[in-house]
């Protein structure tokens, strides 16, 4: 795990000092919120519907248990005891009083953390696979790579006031956990024929109003030439990006409006203007920088396996939740465990002070001192051996975070929405805890299988409902909440934007609409092992369509 310089804590310490006059100035009157607006976005800082709100970042995912203590701590002395953690793999409170905020980063600034960069029209905290070093099917780490531009992004003086907010996303593997194709660049770590590390480079993905899959527009870019070419690519948009109409500011519409074509042409000639200078990697860096995320010594546990049959054997809830929640390790004798912030019923993505100290404590013992957060709101623990999983288990348990429902039904992902939200148009949380509660039963979960379901509260799409497998988007229509569903979206390899299925659904009516589309889904699948996407993409949309209206229908 990356450890930060002299240059990191002063430049943190510096930016705290700095935001606590600007606060003083805005309590006192000295500046009215209109000024005080982009100083507090700079700094992780938004005005929602009740209260201020502090969204803090968590570079590439990464945590260790000291640092999850000092998240802990802060929501239970400045907040009302809770944190949620976010789609970009962030942590947010949600009242914070705007005295306390300066209090609240210099604490984090204690544990190497900050809220720098996690709004605005910046390039906005890089994320990653969330089994990144650690996945069984990965081709190299990418956090190494992902530090490496936090590093060159941080306040970068080119780059800090884009036409609009700037995401970048890495994977190292094979399958893509980390969504890249929906980001503004998308980078997928790969070796050639040679065995040399690269990337195949994705730009001008995104979802909002205008949801696009990016494009793939070098499939073997050379490690050292990450910045360079990023750079490029940043420069370009900087360049072109519509700075007159916020709805179409993002590079997504400039790829789509200059062509992919053109729009790679231009980045390739202004590379070769960067090739082989001073944003070129030397070898040696990228080593040091890797250095710091290289596995930890992991002993021998070969008794794990014998022991992990044993209670598997013994206790059938703990076996349905080490299938479902635990995936190979690197190495053979430890596995990856996922914490479910989803239990049914609850509020996705959201933990108490209290789970936040458990989850420290189960990592300082039993996961190398390191937690990761997922783009899908839940955590992990890295390195568990099997030997130890039934005590990790008990401890989840305990802690009332031992849901066994990862990828499946109730692993629901949901925005704020109009709970918190000035931008939302209608609630999330209570759709994603009434279908949570529908499909609860862990029989009918697995019955039905993997099933991504993605709300959002507003057309900015922060619940990534344009992806889910079944996506709910909560609109606004004559005064009242009404919700659109969408059908056949991934966030995969084959990433795809889901099709509205017709005329919206009132609030109360929305879960039978779930509901419908999932019993058309079982009596549609081949067998008990096609999942819903898989089906969907072998019948398309038509017969989900006439489960739910009777006919063929426009959207609304």
């Amino acid at each position: 795990m990356y450890r930060y310089d002299e240059f990191d804590h002063a430049f943190v310490r510096e930016r705290v000092d700095q935001f606590r006059d600007q606060v003083n100035r805005r309590v006192s009157g000295e500046i009215t919120e209109d000024q005080f607006k982009p100083l507090r976005l700079m700094n992780g800082v938004y005005l929602q519907l009740h209260a201020y709100m502090l969204r803090v970042a968590v570079p590439y995912g990464t945590l260790s248990s000291r640092q999850m203590r000092k998240l802990a701590h802060i929501a239970r002395v400045y907040d009302k005891g809770y944190g949620h953690f976010t789609t970009r793999q962030n942590i947010q409170y949600n009242w914070p009083k705007l005295v306390d905020t300066p209090t609240i980063l210099s604490e984090l600034a204690e544990v190497e953390m900050h809220a720098i960069q996690t709004s605005g029209n910046c390039i906005r905290n890089v994320t990653a696979d969330h089994f990144a070093g650690v996945a069984s099917d990965e081709v190299a780490d990418p956090r190494p790579y992902a530090e490496i531009l936090r590093q060159w992004s941080s306040i970068h003086p080119e780059f800090s006031f884009l036409p609009r907010k700037f995401k970048i996303a890495l994977t190292g593997a094979d399958r893509d956990r980390a969504a890249i194709q929906t980001h503004d660049i998308g980078l997928h770590l790969k070796r050639d024929d040679t065995g040399a590390l690269g990337f195949a480079v994705y730009i001008g993905g995104g979802q909002g109003r205008t949801p696009m899959v990016a494009k793939k527009i070098r499939d073997f870019l050379p490690e050292n030439e990450l910045l360079a070419y990023t750079t490029a690519i940043l420069r370009v948009y900087n360049l072109h990006g519509r700075r007159d109409n916020k709805y179409k500011a993002r590079i997504k519409i400039l790829v789509h409006e200059t062509g992919t074509e053109e729009l790679t042409a231009q980045i390739e000639a202004e590379w070769a203007k960067l090739k082989g200078g001073d944003l070129e990697l030397p070898k040696k860096d990228i080593e040091a920088i890797s250095a710091y995320f290289a596995m930890p010594d992991l002993p021998e546990r070969s008794d794990g396996w014998a022991l992990l049959a044993a209670e598997k054997r013994r206790d059938a809830d703990f076996s349905a939740w080490v299938a479902q929640n635990v995936v190979a390790h690197k190495h053979p004798d430890y596995g990856i465990v996922t914490i479910s912030l989803k239990p049914i019923g609850g509020i996705p993505g959201d933990a108490s002070d209290e789970q936040m100290e458990r989850v420290a404590d189960i990592a300082e013992s039993l996961s190398q001192d390191e937690i990761r957060v997922t783009h899908e709101q839940n955590l992990v623990l890295p390195h568990v051996a099997l030997g130890d999983l039934r005590e990790v288990y008990d401890r989840l348990v305990e802690a009332e975070l031992a849901t066994a429902n990862n990828n499946l039904i109730t692993d629901i992902i949901a925005c704020p929405g109009l709970d918190y939200c000035a931008l939302a148009n209608a609630r999330s949380i209570p759709i994603a805890q009434d279908i949570s509660r529908r499909f609860g039963s862990p029989a009918r979960q697995q019955q039905i299988g993997e099933l991504k379901i993605k709300i959002s509260g507003c057309i900015n799409a922060c619940g990534h409902h344009h992806v889910g497998h079944i996506g709910i988007l909560g609109v606004e229509k004559k005064g009242a909440e009404l919700y659109q569903l969408t059908l056949g979206g991934s966030a995969d390899n084959e990433t795809a934007i889901g099709e509205i299925v017709g005329r919206g659904f009132e609030p109360d009516k929305i879960t039978d609409a779930v509901e419908t589309v999932v019993e058309t889904y079982l009596g549609l699948r081949d067998n008990a092992d096609e999942t819903f996407i898989e089906t969907y993409r072998r019948v398309g949309a038509q017969p989900f369509k006439t489960a739910l209206y009777g006919e063929p229908s426009k959207a609304a």
